[in-house]
């Protein structure tokens, strides 16, 4: 389930990266193309046998307008992460990204009538309140795996709770375009995207419960060792009081979120603009650009599953510490990537060539899952939700920026504009790995037992107060 709603959140989170390209025109299909503006590959050409279909787009929306309802989404998931993260630490992540995900999926469904209706302004803000609605996701998920997932099985569970945001991406691109292409309509993806979000969730209020100790059908023995080899405090029995001085003072939280950052601008650099690329530059028609933006998050599925299971078999030999697995990871995440978005801007019009760096690079940056993503439950199970708030929050600020600077920097939509754009996610990667690299740590921080040291006395001043009660008696 929780592999769903990932899938499902970004589904609905991106597949508007691809039908953008079909609802309005892009800039080159304006301006005629010459040496001052930069290179575009022939048009006339396919990629294998399949065919180009020009049609008249719905709307007139500039790269600059294109690209701030791009980045819109993102305004509201920066709000939101840090109030879901605290709701999910206090009250348990079920009904924190359950409710989320209704407002997402209703929003989804909306947005072809919202979008022809009250134009571009009018989505931008439907866009940043389905935003909103998906802010509380990553908090509220981490704080249900760190009640339910002991340290030796991280690897290869988180990987695939987490993985199922690569599905989404390429089930929004893939599934998209077949989707545009054969009931020749964008909308097509919003309506089932949207109604399959409703679907699911019916089963997730029904099957998720916040804690072990809450759940009807699994045995006692299963909660006894959940509890003894966890060890994290159930939401739904009190309060926490969360360390906020500690954790701003925490050099691996701010490695984390450093390391966050980049890998936040180079993922959503490529998930928001691929697809424009494909079609501005490589002249890809909708089905070749659905199918061949997809592969990318095909491979970094597969290697995040695998990259799990290596990182439990690398803890399990007890040869290797959880912060040298987590760096080293995190490292490929970053290096591979930059290497091959790069690759891929210097293949000119060869069409292979780009998308298989591309496919290799970002293929590669599925070793993040089992390392980047679990690291905020390393450093503190009991308070993974707001960690994760704080970390996404500042983190994703790159998704609101990104998109943005991109439609800035790709005025004409050249090959040669679109390199730099490249070059300069590569270089934040790079760097920002770096610092992960010095500050970085897979340890549990003092500061998580805080909250133990709280629902214990919490337990014992119960306890007394029942004994001065029945004393008299």
């Amino acid at each position: 389930m929780g592999f769903m709603a990932l899938a499902i959140g970004y589904v609905q989170r991106f597949c508007l990266s691809l039908a953008i390209t079909e609802m309005a025109e892009q800039s080159h299909h304006r301006v005629h193309q010459n040496a001052s503006l930069g290179t575009v590959c022939p048009g006339s050409r396919s990629f294998g046998n399949m065919t180009h279909f020009k049609k008249e787009m719905e709307f007139d929306w500039d790269e600059k307008t294109q690209g701030l309802v791009l980045s819109s989404f993102f305004w509201g998931y920066v709000i939101t992460q840090m109030p879901g993260g605290m709701l999910a630490d206090t009250y348990g992540g079920k009904a924190t990204l359950g409710l989320g995900m209704l407002l997402s999926s209703i929003g989804t469904i909306i947005t072809p009538v919202v979008a022809r209706s009250y134009g571009p302004e009018a989505l931008i803000i439907l866009r940043l309140i389905i935003g909103l609605a998906q802010g509380p996701l990553y908090p509220a998920m981490s704080r249900l795996l760190a009640s339910w997932v002991p340290v030796e099985e991280r690897g290869r569970l988180g990987s695939l709770v987490f993985a199922g945001a690569q599905v989404g991406n390429v089930a929004s691109m893939q599934l998209g375009g077949f989707l545009m292409r054969y009931t020749d309509s964008w909308t097509s993806v919003f309506y089932a995207f949207g109604v399959f979000g409703i679907f699911w969730l019916v089963f997730w209020f029904v099957l998720i419960y916040n804690h072990p100790n809450r759940h009807p059908f699994i045995s006692q023995r299963e909660k006894n060792y959940l509890n003894r080899v966890i060890n994290t405090v159930d939401p739904e029995d009190g309060k926490l009081s969360i360390p906020w001085k500690s954790i701003a003072t925490s050099a691996p939280v701010w490695g984390l979120i450093i390391v966050q950052i980049g890998h936040d601008w180079g993922l959503f650099t490529i998930i928001t603009d691929l697809p424009k690329y494909m079609k501005s530059v490589l002249k890809f028609s909708v089905v070749e650009n659905g199918l061949l933006s997809g592969l990318p998050y095909i491979v970094m599925w597969l290697v995040a599953m695998g990259s799990g299971f290596i990182v439990d078999s690398m803890l399990s030999s007890q040869y290797f510490t959880v912060t040298c697995i987590r760096k080293t990871f995190v490292t490929i995440a970053s290096v591979g990537p930059a290497l091959g978005i790069v690759a891929a801007s210097y293949s000119g019009c060869d069409k292979v060539l780009a998308v298989t760096s591309f496919t290799v690079g970002m293929g590669l940056m599925g070793t993040f899952v089992p390392s980047l993503k679990v690291n905020a439950l390393d450093l503190s199970p009991n308070y993974a939700g707001t960690l994760m708030a704080i970390v996404g929050t500042i983190g994703c600020l790159s998704g609101v920026i990104a998109p943005y600077i991109v439609g800035i920097m790709v005025p004409n939509s050249s090959m040669e504009e679109w390199r730099d754009v490249f070059w300069l996610s590569a270089a934040i990667l790079i760097a920002t790995n770096l610092l992960f690299l010095q500050y970085g740590s897979g340890n549990v921080q003092p500061w998580n037992e805080k909250a133990n040291r709280q629902y214990k006395s919490s337990d014992i001043n119960n306890e007394n107060n029942t004994t001065s009660i029945l004393k008299p008696l």
